[in-house]
């Protein structure tokens, strides 16, 4: 086969590579793989950036690894991972941040997801409704055993994600302060239900990685209240810097497997 259309990569690009980090801003790929380079004394450098797909090539204990970034919410999202699967990609963590909805989860802290709600649309197109999405187990181990490693401060449990960042997290913030009928009252919903956060892409990755069989995980550092907080440039910093120490502390437990 040759590129892939939409990250324009074609297999000898990846190297044999297996396990891809996903963050959603395409600046982030960079950041990210710079700092697993640093970690294990390796070197990182970008092979594509097409559109918001910007992808890095890095390599830890003997092995490639890529960041590529997703953009923002399922579509996209869906683009990656089906493009990522096609040039044998077997392993996909999106690495990103979050607005939590509990009120033991404080900015800087990382929710390790274990399952999402589906109230996106792309991954209908995968899987019915019925199917859950669902974080392999064993990278959700690693990533439990990468936060013990890095000490950060972690909470393993449900995410809500959804298409749109305004009314689908029923945000106070939003320019339309009419809200649909079904998200009035969604985040009381969902925090009674003991969902922990709220984010965009998790439901797509974990229903296609399920479906695909192969592994699926999302670590995500939390920036602000759901809902209600602002993202302040403070607190932005704070969940970034864990999601990624955390992410890239788990690694090791990832290409060992």
């Amino acid at each position: 086969m040759g590129k892939v259309y939409h990250l324009d990569l074609e297999k000898k690009d990846i190297q044999g590579a297996e396990l891809v980090l996903m963050p959603g801003d395409p600046g982030r790929s960079p950041l990210l793989a710079r700092a697993i380079a640093d970690a294990y004394g390796s070197k990182s450098d970008t092979i594509a950036s097409k559109r918001e797909f910007t992808t890095c090539l890095t390599e830890v204990m003997g092995k490639k690894v890529l960041v590529t970034s997703t953009g923002i919410g399922g579509p996209s999202t869906s683009i990656a991972v089906d493009e990522l699967a096609q040039l044998g990609v077997k392993t996909f963590i999106r690495v990103g941040t979050t607005g939590a909805i509990q009120d033991n989860i404080l900015d800087g802290d990382c929710v390790i997801t274990t399952a999402a709600v589906r109230l996106d649309g792309a991954s209908t197109h995968y899987a019915p409704l019925e199917y859950p999405a669902v974080a392999s187990f064993s990278v959700v181990s690693a990533l439990v055993e990468g936060a013990k490693k890095s000490g950060v401060k972690f909470h393993l449990g449900i995410t809500a994600s959804s298409d749109t960042f305004y009314p689908g997290e029923e945000r106070t913030d939003a320019f339309m302060e009419y809200k649909l009928r079904r998200f009035r009252g969604a985040t009381e919903e969902w925090r009674a239900l003991n969902v922990l956060n709220y984010e965009m892409e998790a439901a797509t990755l974990l229903t296609m990685t399920s479906a695909f069989g192969s592994r699926g995980g999302c670590v995500t550092g939390v920036v602000n209240r759901g809902s209600t907080g602002r993202i302040t440039a403070e607190t932005l910093n704070a969940g970034q810097a864990s999601a990624i120490k955390l992410a890239v502390a788990a690694i090791p437990f990832l290409v060992q497997d």
